[in-house]
């Protein structure tokens, strides 16, 4: 299977091909699908499988496709993570899927 086969848009199967990745990891191929039906998802991995890929991404998507825009002092998604460094983590990484979007990160 391969990244375009999941539902992706373009400019985040660009961002994909741009950072290297071939071949979606077991959780990725898994979670994309659902996330981009509007699932819930509950994804269980070891470290380094792809996890935060596998929610970014098609989140990534869900924001660009909603067309709203966020207003002042609010937010569209909220991420939480156990520690300081994952939520840094976890930002850089989707600064790095977004980067074709007009989606922002905030901290």
């Amino acid at each position: 299977m391969s990244f375009s086969n999941l539902g992706l848009s373009d400019k985040v199967l660009a961002v994909v091909a741009d950072t290297g990745y071939t071949t979606p990891t077991p959780i990725q191929e898994q979670a994309i699908p659902h996330v981009l039906a509007r699932r819930d998802v509950l994804g269980i991995a070891q470290t380094g499988t792809g996890k935060t890929a596998a929610f970014s991404l098609p989140s990534i998507d869900r924001l660009m496709e909603s067309g709203h825009r966020r207003t002042p002092r609010s937010c569209r998604m909220l991420i939480l993570a156990p520690t300081r460094e994952l939520a840094a983590q976890i930002q850089q990484s989707i600064f790095a899927y977004a980067r074709y979007t007009p989606i922002t990160s905030d901290t």
